[in-house]
């Protein structure tokens, strides 16, 4: 498989591990460049035999992946119907979810939004102390479109996951840890992920699968719930105080890395 020619991931092999390293600057936005690319990489990987685990992490120690691009959102189409199957974002991150190997990312500074919504579909999450996660979408008059509001709460619980998409403010490495977000926060993630990864993969490929297989069981109507999800992300995407918001969203700072790097308290700002 030729990992070669892209421009916002790099992919480096050993002993059937691979490791992505995502870095789009200054802010690692999911837009219309690490987007497309990273929806065709997942493919490739899912069907690189020769890839046992995958390992996600960024060249940025700022940010992971900062969000989707705002701007982009503002320009989707409005008035679609509920969906009946997924779209290709929800298609990437089902792939991260369902491959026949482990998926682990390894977190060091911001994740929100989609970037968040990805992290949540891969099977295993480590932290460092400086992780930071947010799901704004609330803030901006949508939802977490991509997945987030069906894997956040099979991962926190109801409670939890209400209050970390209602209140659309930052959550530190170790409250996400205590609540079951990341399985550890650790000094060194990427360090930590590849280990684990290097581990499972000298492990006999069939069990690992098998395994995972299993345990994905305990996911009931993922689908159906990501179907619904969309179709209420669909249906917001026309109202006034959700234009407005993502319009002050872009106006007060959001994609600087000024203006990131405080996400919590933008949310707040941009609904005065």
């Amino acid at each position: 498989m030729n990992y070669a020619g892209f421009q916002s991931l790099t992919v480096e092999l050993m002993d059937g591990v691979a490791h992505v390293i995502i870095d789009n600057p200054p802010i690692n936005l999911f837009d219309l460049v690490l987007y497309p690319e990273m929806a065709k990489l997942t493919a490739q990987l899912r069907d690189d035999e020769d890839v046992r685990a995958v390992v996600v992490s960024s060249a940025n120690p700022e940010f992971f992946i900062a969000h989707f691009d705002v701007s982009r959102i503002l320009q989707l189409p409005t008035g679609q119907p509920a969906p009946t199957e997924l779209n290709h974002f929800h298609v990437m991150c089902e792939t991260f979810r369902t491959m026949p190997k482990v998926t682990i990312c390894a977190i060091d500074g911001r994740v929100g939004g989609g970037g968040s919504e990805v992290t949540l579909s891969m099977d295993m999450r480590f932290a460092s102390p400086r992780a930071v996660f947010n799901q704004p979408e609330v803030a901006l008059g949508i939802i977490p479109g991509g997945s987030g509001t069906v894997r956040l709460a099979r991962l926190v619980g109801r409670s939890r996951a209400l209050e970390v998409v209602l209140g659309s403010d930052d959550i530190d490495a170790m409250t996400a840890e205590k609540w079951g977000w990341v399985n550890r926060v650790v000094d060194n993630p990427v360090e930590h992920s590849l280990a684990m990864a290097q581990r499972i993969a000298s492990f006999p490929a069939a069990a690992v699968q098998a395994a995972k297989r299993s345990i994905l069981r305990s996911d009931d109507h993922v689908v159906e719930d990501l179907l619904a999800e969309a179709g209420e992300f669909n249906a917001l995407l026309s109202d006034p105080r959700a234009i407005a918001a993502m319009n002050n969203f872009m106006e007060r700072g959001g994609q600087t890395r000024e203006g990131e790097l405080r996400l919590g308290e933008l949310a707040t700002e941009i609904n005065d």
